[in-house]
């Protein structure tokens, strides 16, 4: 008779890919594809240059409240939480469409923000309590490549003839098929162990996922406008989001990278690879093949280190993955935030060439984790074949390696 882990380790794909469908609906069409529209958007409700600014901070807003949400709603019920991500961006994008003026229009906005700060937290605990430990960290990456699929999905769809409410009111039709799908298809669990989780090794953590926000923000905000400088039309921005999107659905080969070469290792080599990506933009004419070389390494990078950052948390937090990823996404986002306005004012000041360079050396900023204490803590795959000085094993996962020692012994 196969054991339960050996269950749940044969369906994990399963989970990882309808955890996917639900995080590309939250992010790809509610979070993301606003920025595809602002033109239209301004043209239907006469929006100013700070209005559209304004409206984009209500979704950080909806964003940062569904982070904070998460925690509690994935330790009652990790499923739960999942379904009430696709219901809210499925009925913001519906008040979106069918909005009679901003004011509605904002609250669908806040609605469908709060639906990606609730979902993946809400997947990593469901995958981190029904997926065998061997397959765990596969099923993380490749969930979290959903956001890839999202994007490539919703990449074209503002070159359609159709008025952006009837795009918007598809967008909440899918989404309440996946809502379905999610609904037939996840699991139930049993409410998580109330704890808090182990304080050591968090800080690491979010400096790393304050440096991935500080690093993309530039790349969502401008790279458009920066293709735009260097020649190239809108039809070619629209592909090289597009290929952000295909490229970035390779990011779920993170989690089996960083368990044969660890971690840190992983990590590394993609926070360099995500330097040139971004550098690509600084050359004065990269041209159409630059470009779409650059939004593919961009795409392949930002899915590997988000995917990255879940597995960082859950060898932190083993019992309480959503409590970690929260954290870590919540860094993220301060560090978005923060680089935005200024990466704005630097253009102004030197150009946006220079700013995507002095980007590229705030990535290899990275490079700190060569330190033990800035290091990411690495699985017990790597504990038994010699520990790295300074590497942060859990408690949890301590305790129990030395139980089976002592079980073995018997």
């Amino acid at each position: 008779m196969a054991t339960k882990t050996e269950e749940h380790t044969a369906r994990w794909w399963p989970i990882a890919a309808t955890g996917a469908g639900v995080i590309a609906l939250c992010y790809g069409f509610a979070r993301y594809a606003y920025g595809l529209f602002v033109p239209r958007f301004g043209e239907t409700f006469g929006l100013t240059t700070v209005a559209v600014g304004v409206l984009g901070g209500l979704s950080t807003a909806g964003y940062g409240l569904g982070l904070l949400l998460s925690p509690r709603t994935s330790a009652r019920s990790p499923r739960g939480t999942v379904l009430l991500a696709g219901a809210a961006a499925t009925a913001g994008l519906a008040l979106m469409a069918v909005a009679p003026d901003v004011v509605v229009f904002a609250a669908g906005i806040v609605i469908a923000g709060g639906s990606a700060g609730l979902v993946s937290p809400g997947v990593a605990q469901l995958i981190g309590e029904t997926v065998g430990a061997r397959a765990r960290p596969r099923a993380q990456t490749w969930a979290n490549t959903g956001t890839g699929l999202g994007l490539a999905a919703s990449a074209f769809t503002p070159l359609l003839a159709f008025g952006w409410p009837a795009i918007w009111a598809t967008f909440a039709v899918l989404g309440a098929a996946m809502t379905l799908v999610a609904w037939r298809t996840l699991p139930r669990t049993r409410p998580a162990e109330a704890t808090t989780g182990p304080a050591r090794g968090v800080a690491p953590l979010m400096l790393n996922s304050v440096l991935i926000g500080a690093t993309s923000a530039p790349y969502w905000t401008f790279s458009s406008s920066r293709l735009t400088e260097a020649g190239l039309g809108p039809v070619a921005a629209t592909w090289c989001w597009f290929g952000i999107g295909v490229a970035g659905l390779l990011g779920g080969l993170a989690g089996p990278a960083a368990e044969r070469f660890g971690l840190r290792a992983g990590n590394l080599a993609t926070w360099t690879l995500a330097a040139a990506g971004i550098a690509l933009l600084a050359l004065p004419h990269p041209g159409l093949p630059g470009a779409l070389v650059s939004g593919a390494l961009f795409g392949i990078t930002y899915l590997a280190l988000t995917g990255l950052c879940i597995l960082w948390a859950a060898r932190l937090f083993p019992t309480r993955p959503a409590r970690g990823v929260t954290w870590s996404f919540a860094g993220l986002g301060a560090g978005q935030t923060a680089a935005s306005p200024l990466a704005g004012a630097a253009a102004s000041a030197i150009g946006l060439g220079a700013v995507f360079g002095l980007t590229a050396l705030v990535a290899l900023v990275a490079w700190s984790q060569l330190h033990p204490r800035l290091a990411p803590p690495e699985g017990l795959a790597h504990v038994r074949h010699g520990r790295p000085r300074g590497t942060y094993v859990p408690d949890a996962a301590r305790g129990s390696r030395g139980a089976g020692r002592k079980a073995s012994r018997r």
